[in-house]
């Protein structure tokens, strides 16, 4: 299993209109192949904050849906971010916590 977590940044101002420029990407993702789930969501604490959650069956569905875009289609308007801070974890294992 692979996890893609962690933080975009954006001013303040500017986090309602950089959620609702990517909001279909989530709805892709979610039937995509291999996505078991996917959210980018504002943070209730930090109004720059951006919190990324993604949860993959293998590297292939990952890099596939990744892929897997229209390489014509314009680019979505979105405001300048300030930071990134997203990593990609491999799970060995799953159990109930």
């Amino acid at each position: 299993m692979i996890i893609v977590a962690g933080q975009i940044r954006v001013a303040a101002g500017d986090r309602d209109r950089y959620l609702a420029a990517v909001a279909d990407v989530a709805r892709l993702a979610r039937v995509a192949p291999g996505c078991l789930d996917f959210v980018q969501a504002a943070d209730p604490l930090d109004p720059e904050r951006i919190n990324i959650f993604e949860r993959w069956e293998t590297d292939d569905d990952l890099i596939g849906f990744r892929e897997s875009g229209d390489p014509d289609a314009p680019e979505p308007a979105l405001p300048d971010v300030l930071s990134v801070e997203v990593v990609k974890y491999r799970i060995a294992s799953v159990e109930a916590p």
